[in-house]
This record gives C-alpha cells, structure tokens and sequence, in this order.
C-alpha cells in the first residue's frame, strides 16, 4: 500500500440552503454564528488569528488560514493538522455551502486526544458533520 492510498480521505459536505449567501456567511464567519450552529469559541475574522473551539475533548487550537468574504473562509483545527474549510457559492437566491474536513494522517495514527486511530475519529466526525451541517446549521441559516 502507497502513502497516498494509506490516507484518510477528507470529508466533504454539500448542501444548498435556502438563504442568500451574506445570511450563510454572517453564521459561518463570525464567533456568535460559528456557537449557534457548531461549538463555543473565540473565533474572529482575522488571518492569522489564533482562536479556541470548545470541543468534547477540551479546548482546540485553532488559527484562520484564509479569507475571502463571503465565499470562502479556512482555519486549523487542533494540533494533528486538520484543515476546517466553508466554501459558500451563490446561486440566486439561494447559498450553495460545502464544508471540507481535511489534513487527516495515516489511517493508522492515533489521534491524540481520542485515543483512536483516524479512520475511526474520521468515520465518526464524517456522521458529526452530517448531522451539523444538515441539521443545525440548516436551522440557523434558513430559521
């Protein structure tokens, strides 16, 4: 088996929502509409700003990587080299939002905090991310 084949695949979730782009970004691009859907946090819309989100396991570090209102916002998450990104496409009146959960190691590593290796953490987050993005961000942005 190559390194590449041994990659955890990302995760990848798209939706449309009925909401107009600007509404989506408001919710996904700021640290009041970041909690409302996701986990407490002291996310700002700064690159290079270093940011905790609240998670299950304690708080992550995480830190804003790009910017590009209102169509595309991506930070680190914790400290194994995940890749948080929002990519937000308008489509009239409409908001086409995918989210992809990215930068896993080997399917063998241990990620640290969970204590499981990362096909596991990734197949669990896969069905978390499911239900945030289909569910409870839904909820918020079409509410």
């Amino acid at each position: 088996m190559t390194d590449l084949e041994n990659n955890v695949p990302d995760i990848k979730k798209t939706i449309i929502f009925e909401a107009p782009i600007q509404k989506v970004w408001d919710v996904v691009s700021t640290s009041e509409g970041i909690a409302s859907w996701f986990m407490q946090n002291d996310f700002q819309l700064e690159v290079g700003h270093e940011f905790h989100i609240q998670s299950p396991f304690g708080p992550s570090p995480c830190k804003v990587l790009e910017i590009n209102a209102p169509y595309h916002l991506s930070f680190s998450w914790d400290t194994d080299g995940w890749i948080v990104s929002f990519t937000l496409k308008e489509i009239g009146d409409k908001t086409e939002f995918t989210l992809i959960h990215g930068g896993w190691n080997q399917s063998d590593a241990v990620v640290p905090k969970a204590g499981e290796n990362a096909t596991v953490i990734r197949d669990r987050m896969n069905g978390g991310w499911e239900a945030i993005v289909n569910e409870k961000l839904r909820k918020v942005v079409e509410g």
